[in-house]
């Protein structure tokens, strides 16, 4: 029996996103390209000219303006080809898109090195009293404590210019693992894919899990080569910008211009290091109810259920819907709109569609939501993360200016993460007197803190020890990169999962099978950093009710107008603070007490 993946074009129009609310048509991206590529050079005109607070007025609204533009052919494309990676004129569209965002960028790159020029009292005397400018303060703010990091506007434009190409390693990594690698069939014919991968390895049928873990890291290993010259690029990338930036480490420059303090990405690794043990425990119950001697790397989402079920798309939608209730109607609707009538979603299964999920948009724009739907409760979960990410934003841009409308990835963490939180609960209360869904749900929740507190906090240990080894001169090779990453994941499996054979070259390969985070300077702590703020903002809410849910939508609501460990606070919880991340530590070991339970 054969279960090949459909095409593109074969997949229904209900499952697939609305990219004519961008552009009704490729040609209507075209003349927008152009259009907006013809404005870039009237920036220059207002070079050397901001010392005027009524130029820099004009200034902040042509630049943002064009900004906008150049964001929706931007994304428009980058859509477009995320979902079928073979099609050559969606990846040329994501080409020449990234080219204008370029050219656009550098021509952005002197305004900054010139209003520092202006110096502190200045920027500060307009953020407090100017009509227009007031509304920039925190933006004037967060400019001065960057400032011995920006260099001259020469400088910052060649850096800029240089972006495009800088890129290109992850640009590779991801066109060679979505649309070029071969994968063979998984056990009973079972196609494997970037869209498919996740349900196979929660099969019931062992044989299938086996053959496709091994089939899908095999395919990244025959490319293994190729793949750690891609990332050992985008490392030297980030050191090379830390340097000429003039930060101490590659880790202080992703972390300082986001005002995040090196000390909490320090402090998750300290605190999931020493949490270990729970996740040994949870190794060690699995291994017993599989009635396995060792349990291998393909069981660590075996079903611990006879069945697996079943849920559907529109079912994930109106339980996700129930389950975010505590926050309002408002919110509700929104989000439902969105999932169902205003097809913010593509959640259709097809040959080419890039790994992972994710949500995008942009200023004037609705968000948009790219996932894989396998009809289960990972899925639900997914899908719930992914709308907690597309409210956030739905509710930053209706709420700030354009330049607060964006806000930065260690708070949209917490938001994506907190939906899963809020579903969870509720749908541990409502199958509470059914077992087998109730262990499904626990199974979910699981999987979801082996992603965020076990996989993420070993990939963040590995991305930092890769960026020293570059940043003091030694080389990254295949061998190197595969050894260590197994050696990390072994350590955090504990005795308990067999790591033998050629299966030890399978688990490291995982490096392999991220092509977007790893090349995203230390992107991977926020997930773990933002499970911990969203499961202690989640019992808030359930705890607290409405004064707790307003805290949370001012969150939301607050976009980039103030720093992220701020805001947060203000939601309600600190994440300066190791606490958090020690408190989602022992929701993970009260779900596996409830399983050892249950089971």
């Amino acid at each position: 029996m054969s279960h090949s993946l459909p095409t593109r074009a074969e997949v229904a129009p209900e499952s697939t996103w609305d990219l004519e609310s961008i552009f009704a048509t490729p040609a209507d991206w075209e003349a927008a390209f152009s259009a907006a590529d013809a404005e870039v050079p009237s920036l220059a005109a207002f070079v050397g000219k901001l010392g005027d607070p009524e130029t820099l007025v004009q200034y902040f609204q042509v630049a943002e303006a064009l900004q906008r533009q150049v964001s929706h052919v931007g994304v428009y494309a980058h859509l477009g080809f995320a979902t079928d990676t073979s099609n050559t004129e969606a990846a040329a569209r994501t080409d020449r898109a990234m080219g204008l965002g370029t050219r656009l960028g550098a021509a952005l790159a002197f305004a900054e090195p010139e209003l520092l020029a202006l110096g502190a009292e200045t920027l500060t005397q307009w953020g407090a009293s100017h009509p227009v400018l007031s509304g920039y303060a925190h933006y004037f703010e967060r400019l001065l404590q960057r400032a011995p990091h920006i260099r001259s506007a020469e400088v910052e434009g060649v850096l800029t210019l240089a972006g495009d190409a800088l890129r290109s390693a992850t640009r590779i990594h991801g066109i060679l693992c979505d649309a070029d690698l071969t994968f063979a069939p998984a056990e009973g014919g079972h196609e494997i894919g970037q869209s498919t991968i996740g349900s196979l390895l929660t099969d019931s049928d062992r044989a299938v899990r086996e053959s496709a873990w091994k089939g899908y890291a095999d395919a990244h290993l025959a490319h293994k080569n190729s793949l750690a010259q891609c990332l050992a690029t985008g490392v030297k990338q980030n050191v090379f910008l830390a340097r000429v930036r003039g930060y101490d480490s590659a880790l202080h420059a992703a972390l300082t211009p986001n005002f995040i303090p090196v000390s909490v990405f320090e402090s998750l690794i300290e605190a999931f290091q020493k949490n270990l043990p729970t996740w040994h425990r949870y190794w060690a119950l699995r291994k017993r109810v599989l009635g396995l001697e060792k349990l291998a790397p393909w069981d660590i989402k075996a079903p611990l259920t006879p069945g697996k079920s079943e849920v559907s798309y529109a079912q994930s939608v109106q339980w996700i819907a129930e389950g975010m209730a505590p926050l309002g109607e408002e919110y509700v609707a929104a989000m439902v709109r969105g999932a169902t009538d205003e097809r913010w979603v593509d959640w259709a299964v097809n040959k080419g569609k890039r790994m992972g999920a994710f949500s995008s948009g942009t200023v004037g724009t609705h968000p948009f939501i790219m996932m894989s739907y396998n009809d289960d409760v990972f899925s639900l979960s997914t899908l719930a993360h992914e709308l907690g990410h597309s409210l956030h934003s739905y509710y930053s841009r209706r709420s700030q200016p354009q330049h607060y409308a964006s806000y930065g990835l260690f708070v949209a963490e917490v938001a994506s993460n907190f939906n899963q939180a809020l579903t969870r609960a509720y749908l541990l209360e409502k199958f509470a007197d059914n077992k087998e869904l109730l262990i499904g749900v626990l199974e979910e929740a699981m999987s979801n803190f082996h992603r965020y507190f076990l996989v993420m906090p070993t990939l963040a240990r590995f991305e930092r020890e890769i960026h020293e080894r570059v940043w003091n001169g030694q080389a990254l090779t295949a061998q190197f990169l595969t050894q260590r990453m197994a050696e990390l994941f072994a350590e955090a499996f504990g005795p308990d999962v067999a790591l033998e054979g050629e299966d030890w070259n399978r688990v490291g390969s995982t490096w392999m099978q991220f092509s977007t985070h790893l090349y995203s300077n230390f992107y991977v702590y926020q997930y773990a950093t933002g499970i911990s703020g969203a499961h202690a903002l989640a019992e808030g809410v359930l705890r607290d009710g409405q004064p707790a849910a307003d805290a949370y939508l001012g969150f939301l609501k607050a976009g980039g107008s103030q720093y992220p460990l701020e805001v947060l606070k203000s939601a309600g919880v600190d994440l300066s603070s190791p606490a958090p991340v020690e408190a989602a530590f022992a929701t993970l070991a009260s779900y596996v007490e409830r399983l050892e339970t249950l089971v």
